[in-house]
Formats: structure tokens, C-alpha cells, sequence
């Protein structure tokens, strides 16, 4: 390969390196875990493609599995079609996050992952990421773990929520997306909502004027200000007090 090839293909590396720094493939993808050799060849299956704009489709019910992703901006959904022909919201991904991880079984997707703002994912052929983690020693581990652990929190924070008040709701949502944004090195206490209220309601089982009327509950006692998406968390002691009612004991509110 010639010398711009070459500093091509650095580049591109170093990128994906950048983009993984706060993703849950970090540990597979970074040098602490693996050295310039197995990085590469991990490297060397990870796919790139354009963003996904917003209501774009990144699997569909039924469609057969060939691949986990793990976001790297922006954020998707993930939901079911009900017997009755209504949508519901089952999980949020956001920055850092895998996706897909419930087709592995089954072999085809149970649910519809979507954009809801212009999002950026790798794929990660799943095929190819067996083969070699049967070469990395350790990889296949470590892949098993960072799954497991994205699908207990999905599972503990819907078992969490169900049977709440709607405030025990809401602030269960927004302690766990402040912990979430956290462990990406972003500001716990502001960040954007990427998800509209409808969305946010129906995953937490609320109507949409009782999740407009939560939030502006919460507004008026000083718990949050709200503007547009943008939320700031002035009361952290408070919400996370509301969790506590709920059942959820701090220390499991703060690993969520």
C-alpha cells in the first residue's frame, strides 16, 4: 500500500478510536485491552456508514440478525408492535450504547430501532466478531460482559418504573439518563432530552399530557428547568429522594 494509503487508513483508525473513547466497546477497541495488532484486526470489521436521519429505520421486526451496532451519536428507540397495532417504546440508546443486542437469539429482530435525530452507528458484523473473538483471548469474555450489562439495565429500569407515581416516574428517567450522560464525560445535571414527550411517555407508560404536566409539576418546585429539550437538574437531592420512594435505593439510582 503506498505511503497516502497508508496515512489514510491511520486516520481512520484513529477516528474510530476517538468515536469508541466513550462507548461500551471501548474496552474491546482501545489499546488497554488489546495491543496495536488485535486492535487493528477489530478495526479492520467494524463498518462505518452514513448517519440515519431522523424516522430512518435502522432494523425492522423480523428482519434477519447479522449485526449488533454501537451508537456513536445521536440517539434511537427501540419498539414493539402490540396486538393491537400500537407502538411501544421499550428502550433508548443513546452515545456509547449497543444496539440489536436482542436479535442475537433469535436470529431476526423483534423490534424497530430508529433514528430520533440524525444518529451515527457502527456496525459490527456479528459472524465476523465471533470468528475473532475466538482468535483474541479474552475478547469473547469481555463481549459477553459489556451485552450482559446493557440488557440487565434496560430490564431493571423497566421493572423499576412499573407501578409508580408518575413524579417516581419521571424522576427514575432523569436520574437514569443523567447517569448515563455522565459516564460519557458529559454534564450530569444538563443535557438535551433527544426524545420527544410522546416517545417518553409511552415508554413510561404516560399519557402525554401527564408527562407535559409532570414535567412542568417539577418545573414549579424547583426540581428542573426546561427549555425546549434542554433540561437542567437543579434538585438532584430531591429527584433522587422520589426514587427512593419508588423503591430504588440511591446506590442503585446512581448505577443506573
Amino acid at each position: 500500500m503506498g505511503e497516502s494509503g497508508s496515512g489514510s487508513q491511520l486516520i481512520r483508525l484513529h477516528e474510530i478510536r476517538k468515536a469508541c473513547s466513550a462507548c461500551s466497546l471501548r474496552e474491546l477497541c482501545l489499546p488497554v485491552a488489546l495491543d496495536r495488532k488485535d486492535t487493528d484486526e477489530l478495526d479492520r470489521i467494524v463498518e462505518r456508514s452514513r448517519p440515519l436521519r431522523k424516522g430512518e429505520k435502522l432494523c425492522r421486526p423480523g428482519q434477519p440478525f447479522s449485526a449488533i451496532y454501537a451508537v456513536l451519536s445521536g440517539c434511537l428507540k427501540s419498539s414493539l408492535l402490540g396486538h393491537d397495532g400500537e407502538s411501544q417504546v421499550i428502550a433508548f440508546h443513546l452515545p456509547g450504547e449497543l444496539v440489536a443486542l436482542d436479535a442475537i437469539g433469535s436470529g431476526s429482530h423483534p423490534t424497530a430501532i430508529e433514528a430520533l435525530e440524525t444518529t451515527s452507528v457502527c456496525r459490527i458484523p456479528f459472524s465476523q466478531l465471533e470468528i475473532l473473538s475466538r482468535k483474541l483471548p479474552g475478547l469473547q469474555h469481555q463481549l459477553l460482559r459489556v451485552m450482559s450489562k446493557e440488557i440487565f439495565d434496560e430490564h431493571k429500569l423497566l421493572q423499576v418504573v412499573s407501578r409508580r407515581t408518575a413524579e417516581q416516574r419521571l424522576a427514575i428517567m432523569l436520574i437514569n439518563l443523567s447517569q448515563r450522560f455522565g459516564r460519557r464525560g458529559l454534564s450530569r445535571t444538563r443535557f438535551r432530552l433527544p426524545m420527544s414527550r410522546l416517545d417518553l411517555g409511552n415508554y413510561l407508560g404516560l399519557a402525554p399530557e401527564t408527562t407535559s404536566r409532570t414535567f412542568r409539576r417539577f418545573v414549579d418546585q424547583g426540581l428542573l428547568k426546561v427549555t425546549g429539550k434542554e433540561v437542567e437538574l437543579l434538585d438532584l437531592h430531591a429527584l433522587h429522594g422520589l426514587t427512593e420512594e419508588a423503591g430504588l435505593p440511591s446506590r442503585h439510582a446512581r448505577r443506573c
